[in-house]
Protein backbone atom coordinates (compact mmCIF):
# COMPACT_ATOMS: atom_id res chain seq x y z
CA UNK A 1 0.00 0.00 0.00
CA UNK A 2 1.34 3.46 -1.06
CA UNK A 3 1.47 6.28 2.06
CA UNK A 4 -1.11 7.60 2.17
CA UNK A 5 0.85 11.10 2.79
CA UNK A 6 2.36 10.56 -0.13
CA UNK A 7 0.68 10.87 -3.43
CA UNK A 8 3.65 10.38 -5.92
CA UNK A 9 2.56 7.47 -8.52
CA UNK A 10 5.77 7.30 -10.00
CA UNK A 11 9.14 7.77 -8.26
CA UNK A 12 12.69 7.55 -9.79
CA UNK A 13 15.55 7.96 -7.66
CA UNK A 14 19.45 8.42 -10.02
CA UNK A 15 18.29 5.95 -12.43
CA UNK A 16 20.92 4.79 -15.08
CA UNK A 17 20.62 1.93 -18.03
CA UNK A 18 23.93 1.45 -19.84
CA UNK A 19 23.71 -1.64 -22.87
CA UNK A 20 26.96 -2.83 -24.49
CA UNK A 21 26.95 -1.77 -28.11
CA UNK A 22 30.12 -2.94 -30.54
CA UNK A 23 31.65 0.25 -29.67
CA UNK A 24 31.43 -0.35 -26.09
CA UNK A 25 29.17 0.39 -23.28
CA UNK A 26 26.47 3.08 -23.99
CA UNK A 27 24.60 4.99 -21.63
CA UNK A 28 21.08 5.59 -22.75
CA UNK A 29 20.12 7.22 -19.22
CA UNK A 30 22.53 8.18 -15.92
CA UNK A 31 21.39 10.04 -12.93
CA UNK A 32 18.33 9.94 -13.85
CA UNK A 33 15.47 11.65 -11.00
CA UNK A 34 11.40 11.60 -11.59
CA UNK A 35 8.58 12.15 -9.83
CA UNK A 36 4.68 11.72 -11.09
CA UNK A 37 2.17 12.70 -8.79
CA UNK A 38 -1.25 10.67 -8.74
CA UNK A 39 -3.74 12.62 -11.32
CA UNK A 40 -0.87 13.95 -13.52
CA UNK A 41 -0.65 14.20 -16.65
CA UNK A 42 3.43 14.22 -18.01
CA UNK A 43 4.47 14.39 -21.49
CA UNK A 44 8.29 12.94 -22.00
CA UNK A 45 9.45 14.48 -25.57
CA UNK A 46 12.51 14.15 -27.30
CA UNK A 47 14.35 13.09 -30.20
CA UNK A 48 14.40 9.72 -31.68
CA UNK A 49 17.44 7.53 -29.86
CA UNK A 50 17.10 10.28 -26.87
CA UNK A 51 16.07 7.29 -24.46
CA UNK A 52 12.56 8.61 -23.90
CA UNK A 53 10.89 4.48 -24.61
CA UNK A 54 13.73 2.96 -22.61
CA UNK A 55 12.45 5.49 -19.55
CA UNK A 56 9.14 4.11 -20.20
CA UNK A 57 10.09 0.55 -19.40
CA UNK A 58 11.93 1.30 -16.92
CA UNK A 59 8.99 2.84 -15.22
CA UNK A 60 6.80 0.66 -16.12
CA UNK A 61 9.35 -2.60 -14.50
CA UNK A 62 9.44 -4.01 -18.26
CA UNK A 63 12.62 -3.18 -17.91
CA UNK A 64 15.87 -3.81 -15.49
CA UNK A 65 17.99 -0.42 -14.75
CA UNK A 66 21.36 -0.41 -14.42
CA UNK A 67 21.54 1.94 -11.53
CA UNK A 68 18.86 3.50 -9.24
CA UNK A 69 15.50 2.84 -8.12
CA UNK A 70 11.38 2.88 -9.47
CA UNK A 71 8.99 3.22 -7.51
CA UNK A 72 5.84 2.56 -8.86
CA UNK A 73 2.54 3.02 -6.91
CA UNK A 74 4.56 2.84 -3.67
CA UNK A 75 5.87 -0.25 -4.26
CA UNK A 76 10.09 -0.43 -5.30
CA UNK A 77 10.39 -2.64 -8.44
CA UNK A 78 13.48 -3.60 -7.61
CA UNK A 79 11.93 -5.68 -4.60
CA UNK A 80 9.34 -7.81 -7.15
CA UNK A 81 10.00 -10.23 -9.22
CA UNK A 82 9.10 -10.72 -12.75
CA UNK A 83 5.99 -12.44 -11.97
CA UNK A 84 5.54 -9.30 -9.19
CA UNK A 85 6.23 -6.99 -11.48
CA UNK A 86 3.25 -8.37 -13.79
CA UNK A 87 0.58 -8.22 -11.11
CA UNK A 88 1.95 -5.10 -10.29
CA UNK A 89 0.85 -3.78 -13.75
CA UNK A 90 -1.89 -5.91 -14.48
CA UNK A 91 -4.03 -4.44 -11.18
CA UNK A 92 -2.35 -0.82 -11.60
CA UNK A 93 -1.12 0.08 -14.97
CA UNK A 94 -2.35 0.44 -18.44
CA UNK A 95 -0.55 0.80 -21.65
CA UNK A 96 -0.77 2.13 -25.09
CA UNK A 97 1.68 2.02 -27.97
CA UNK A 98 2.64 3.44 -31.17
CA UNK A 99 2.04 -0.24 -33.02
CA UNK A 100 -1.31 -0.99 -31.35
CA UNK A 101 0.37 -4.04 -29.45
CA UNK A 102 -3.18 -6.33 -30.40
CA UNK A 103 -3.53 -9.74 -30.86
CA UNK A 104 -4.40 -10.98 -34.65
CA UNK A 105 -5.98 -14.02 -33.76
CA UNK A 106 -8.45 -12.14 -31.34
CA UNK A 107 -11.21 -10.32 -32.25
CA UNK A 108 -11.66 -6.86 -31.17
CA UNK A 109 -13.74 -7.65 -27.87
CA UNK A 110 -11.12 -10.69 -26.83
CA UNK A 111 -8.05 -8.13 -27.20
CA UNK A 112 -10.15 -5.61 -24.81
CA UNK A 113 -11.27 -8.70 -22.73
CA UNK A 114 -8.09 -10.55 -22.19
CA UNK A 115 -6.12 -8.64 -19.54
CA UNK A 116 -9.42 -8.34 -17.70
CA UNK A 117 -9.58 -12.01 -17.76
CA UNK A 118 -5.93 -12.65 -17.08
CA UNK A 119 -6.48 -10.45 -14.09
CA UNK A 120 -9.19 -12.86 -13.33
CA UNK A 121 -11.88 -9.83 -13.30
CA UNK A 122 -15.63 -10.79 -12.70
CA UNK A 123 -17.62 -9.59 -15.54
CA UNK A 124 -15.23 -9.13 -17.76
CA UNK A 125 -16.94 -9.73 -20.89
CA UNK A 126 -19.87 -7.12 -20.26
CA UNK A 127 -16.49 -4.61 -19.43
CA UNK A 128 -15.55 -4.63 -22.33
CA UNK A 129 -18.22 -4.21 -24.45
CA UNK A 130 -19.02 -0.59 -22.51
CA UNK A 131 -15.79 0.45 -23.14
CA UNK A 132 -15.70 -0.64 -26.84
CA UNK A 133 -19.15 1.33 -26.92
CA UNK A 134 -17.57 4.10 -25.46
CA UNK A 135 -14.83 4.65 -27.98
CA UNK A 136 -17.39 3.95 -30.37
CA UNK A 137 -16.19 0.72 -31.84
CA UNK A 138 -19.95 -1.35 -30.71
CA UNK A 139 -20.31 -2.52 -34.55
CA UNK A 140 -17.14 -3.44 -35.04
CA UNK A 141 -16.60 -5.98 -31.47
CA UNK A 142 -16.33 -9.12 -33.59
CA UNK A 143 -13.77 -7.63 -36.15
CA UNK A 144 -9.92 -9.05 -36.21
CA UNK A 145 -7.61 -6.60 -35.98
CA UNK A 146 -6.86 -6.73 -39.78
CA UNK A 147 -10.31 -5.50 -40.83
CA UNK A 148 -9.87 -2.62 -38.83
CA UNK A 149 -8.31 0.88 -39.76
CA UNK A 150 -5.36 1.92 -37.91
CA UNK A 151 -7.37 4.48 -35.91
CA UNK A 152 -10.04 1.94 -35.27
CA UNK A 153 -7.22 -0.64 -34.41
CA UNK A 154 -5.47 2.20 -31.48
CA UNK A 155 -9.13 2.76 -30.23
CA UNK A 156 -9.49 -0.58 -29.59
CA UNK A 157 -5.67 -0.32 -27.76
CA UNK A 158 -7.32 2.46 -25.95
CA UNK A 159 -10.20 0.48 -24.67
CA UNK A 160 -8.32 -1.93 -23.50
CA UNK A 161 -6.27 0.09 -21.55
CA UNK A 162 -8.76 1.84 -20.04
CA UNK A 163 -11.01 -1.33 -19.54
CA UNK A 164 -9.34 -2.36 -15.79
CA UNK A 165 -9.75 1.08 -14.69
CA UNK A 166 -5.90 1.27 -14.19
CA UNK A 167 -4.04 4.30 -11.63
CA UNK A 168 -1.52 4.85 -14.31
CA UNK A 169 -1.67 5.06 -17.93
CA UNK A 170 1.97 4.61 -20.28
CA UNK A 171 1.05 5.94 -23.68
CA UNK A 172 3.83 5.30 -26.50
CA UNK A 173 3.41 7.26 -29.20
CA UNK A 174 -0.08 7.00 -29.36
CA UNK A 175 -1.01 8.89 -32.58
CA UNK A 176 2.74 8.16 -34.02
CA UNK A 177 1.62 5.15 -36.69
CA UNK A 178 -1.61 7.72 -38.15
CA UNK A 179 -2.55 10.52 -40.45
CA UNK A 180 -2.71 13.72 -38.78
CA UNK A 181 -6.72 13.93 -38.67
CA UNK A 182 -7.07 10.60 -37.08
CA UNK A 183 -4.11 11.46 -34.50
CA UNK A 184 -5.93 14.40 -33.67
CA UNK A 185 -8.93 12.09 -32.92
CA UNK A 186 -7.35 9.80 -31.24
CA UNK A 187 -5.73 11.85 -28.78
CA UNK A 188 -9.11 13.66 -27.96
CA UNK A 189 -10.37 10.40 -27.19
CA UNK A 190 -6.89 9.65 -24.86
CA UNK A 191 -7.49 12.72 -23.00
CA UNK A 192 -10.97 12.83 -22.34
CA UNK A 193 -11.61 9.25 -21.10
CA UNK A 194 -8.16 9.98 -19.23
CA UNK A 195 -10.01 12.87 -17.51
CA UNK A 196 -13.32 11.38 -16.56
CA UNK A 197 -11.31 8.46 -15.29
CA UNK A 198 -8.66 10.45 -13.27
CA UNK A 199 -5.88 8.35 -14.65
CA UNK A 200 -2.17 9.30 -13.76
CA UNK A 201 -0.70 9.52 -17.63
CA UNK A 202 2.93 9.63 -18.79
CA UNK A 203 3.21 10.22 -22.14
CA UNK A 204 6.07 9.59 -24.73
CA UNK A 205 5.93 11.75 -27.79
CA UNK A 206 7.90 13.81 -30.18
CA UNK A 207 4.87 15.82 -31.18
CA UNK A 208 4.93 18.88 -29.48
CA UNK A 209 1.43 19.47 -29.87
CA UNK A 210 0.52 16.47 -28.06
CA UNK A 211 2.84 17.24 -25.26
CA UNK A 212 0.69 20.73 -24.81
CA UNK A 213 -2.39 18.50 -23.54
CA UNK A 214 -0.54 17.66 -20.72
CA UNK A 215 -0.44 19.37 -17.03
CA UNK A 216 3.75 18.97 -17.39
CA UNK A 217 6.24 18.54 -20.04
CA UNK A 218 9.65 17.66 -19.96
CA UNK A 219 12.96 16.82 -22.31
CA UNK A 220 14.72 14.05 -22.46
CA UNK A 221 18.58 14.60 -23.92
CA UNK A 222 21.41 13.12 -23.42
CA UNK A 223 20.01 10.97 -20.89
CA UNK A 224 19.30 13.52 -18.85
CA UNK A 225 15.31 15.09 -18.28
CA UNK A 226 14.63 18.63 -18.09
CA UNK A 227 11.17 20.53 -17.53
CA UNK A 228 9.83 22.85 -19.89
CA UNK A 229 8.53 25.63 -18.09
CA UNK A 230 6.06 27.86 -19.89
CA UNK A 231 7.33 31.73 -20.35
Amino acid sequence: MMPQNDKAMIRASRLGKTVASPEGSLVILQELDLRVEAGESVAILGASGSGKSTLLGLLAGLDEPSAGTVELAGVDLSALDEDGRARLRADRVGFVFQAFQLLPALTAIENVMLPLELAGRRGAEADARGIMSRVGLEERQEHYPSQLSGGEQQRVAIARAFAAHPDLLFADEPTGNLDQATGHRIADLLFELNRESGTTLVLVTHDPELAERCSRRLHMEAGHLTEHVDA
